[in-house]
C-alpha cells in the first residue's frame, strides 16, 4: 500500500492531455442540456458503455461527438474547471494542456470563444489551488495543412497565452511531413514544436516528426523501439517520450499493460514521462495511469521518481520554475512516511 500512497501523493506534472478529452460524460450531458443540444445516448451509464474502442478512429467519432456540445465560453470554462479540480485530486502542480481550436471553429465556434473560456479557467486555478499551466495548440492531422495555416493566423491574437503548437488526431495516413510548412511558420511565430507520432503510425512518423518538423518533444513515441538507430538518436538529442499507459490500452495499441514498452524505453535511456491523454474516455486521470503501470511492469519507487522528475525536466515551464518544482518533489521524496 505505500507504493500505492508514494504515487497518489507525490507532486506530479502532466504534458500530454487533450482538455476535450477530459470532458466527463456527467458534465457533457449538462451542458448538452443547457445548451439544447441532443447527444445520441440516452444516460450516461449509455454512454460509458459505448467507450468500448478498437483503434484510434473509434474513440474520435465519440470525441468528436463530445465536443460537438460546446458552444460558449461558459462551457469551455466548465470544461478547463473540472480538469484543474482533477489535477488537484492527483496532486498535479504544472499541466501543459492540449486543445483543438479546429474541432471548434470547423463547427462555426470562434477561436476566441475557445481560448478565452480555458484561459479564465487556467487564471482561476492558479489563483485558487496554485496549479501552474500552459497551452500547446494542437493542429488535426486528417485536415488539410492549408486549414492548420487558417488556425496559426487565428491564434496570433493570442501569442500571450499560447506556448507550443502540436499535432493530433488521426496518425495513419497523416504523416508529420503533411505540416512541415505550417510548423516552420510557427516555430517562426515563438511557438514550441511538439507532434503525436509512433502511436499507432510506425516509426518513419517519428524520424519525420524529429526531422522535418524539428519537435521538442515526441508524443506517445512508443514505436521507437521498431529502429535501433531511432532509440539512439532520441537518446542523442534528449527529446522526451510523453506516454498515456491507459490510453495505448483502450485504443489496443497494447493488448495488455504488461506488455507496454514503457520500461524497455526507460531502460534504452529514453526520458519518459507518464500522462493521461484523454483521462475521461480511457479509464482514469494520471494517478491511475501511474498506479496500474507501476502494477503492470513492477516499477520499483525510484521509477516513479525517474518518470516524475522527467515530467518537470522536459516540460516548457521556465528554468526557475522546474527548478522549484524538482525541490518540491526532493522534499516530498526525503519526508515520505511509508
Amino acid at each position: 500500500m505505500s507504493i500505492e500512497k508514494f504515487i497518489r501523493e507525490i507532486p506530479k506534472a502532466e504534458l500530454h492531455l487533450h482538455i476535450e478529452g477530459s470532458f466527463q460524460p456527467e458534465l457533457m450531458f449538462d451542458i448538452a442540456k443547457r445548451n439544447h443540444i441532443e447527444i445520441p445516448y440516452k444516460s450516461v451509464e449509455e454512454l460509458k458503455k459505448a467507450y468500448k474502442f478498437g483503434c484510434l478512429q473509434d474513440f474520435l467519432d465519440i470525441y468528436y461527438t463530445g465536443a460537438g456540445v460546446l458552444l460558449k465560453e461558459e462551457d469551455f470554462y466548465d470544461l478547463t474547471m473540472a480538469y484543474f479540480e482533477a489535477c488537484r485530486e492527483n496532486n498535479i502542480i504544472f499541466a501543459e494542456i492540449m486543445f483543438d481550436p479546429q474541432t471548434h471553429t470547423q463547427r462555426g465556434v470562434s477561436f476566441d470563444t475557445v481560448i478565452r473560456g480555458i484561459q479564465e479557467a487556467r487564471e482561476e486555478a492558479k489563483e485558487k489551488y496554485g496549479i501552474d499551466s500552459l497551452l500547446i495548440m494542437s493542429y488535426l492531422r486528417h485536415l488539410s495543412e492549408e486549414e492548420a495555416f487558417k488556425t496559426l493566423e487565428q491564434s496570433l491574437p493570442y501569442k500571450e497565452w499560447i506556448t507550443s503548437v502540436g499535432l493530433d488526431s488521426s496518425e495513419r495516413g497523416n504523416p508529420p511531413s503533411k505540416f512541415r510548412k505550417v510548423f516552420e511558420a510557427s516555430v517562426k511565430e515563438g511557438y514550441r514544436p511538439v507532434a503525436h507520432a509512433g502511436e499507432e503510425g510506425d516509426a518513419d512518423y517519428i524520424w519525420e516528426a524529429i526531422d522535418l518538423l524539428g519537435v521538442h518533444r515526441i508524443d506517445h513515441g512508443n514505436r521507437s523501439l521498431q529502429d535501433e538507430n531511432l532509440v539512439k538518436e532520441i537518446v542523442k538529442r534528449d527529446l522526451a517520450l510523453t506516454v498515456c499507459p491507459l490510453s495505448n490500452l483502450e485504443l489496443r495499441n497494447v493488448d495488455v499493460l504488461t506488455s507496454h514498452p514503457l520500461k524497455k524505453l526507460m531502460d534504452k535511456g529514453i526520458k519518459v514521462t507518464v500522462n493521461s491523454d484523454d483521462p475521461a474516455y480511457f479509464g482514469g486521470h494520471l494517478n491511475e495511469n501511474f498506479l496500474q503501470i507501476r502494477k503492470a511492469l513492477d516499477l520499483t519507487k525510484e521509477d516513479i521518481v525517474e518518470l516524475v522528475k522527467n515530467s518537470f525536466q522536459y516540460s516548457f515551464a521556465s528554468e526557475e520554475q522546474k527548478s522549484g518544482y524538482l525541490k518540491r518533489v526532493d522534499a516530498f521524496v526525503a519526508d515520505f512516511q511509508d
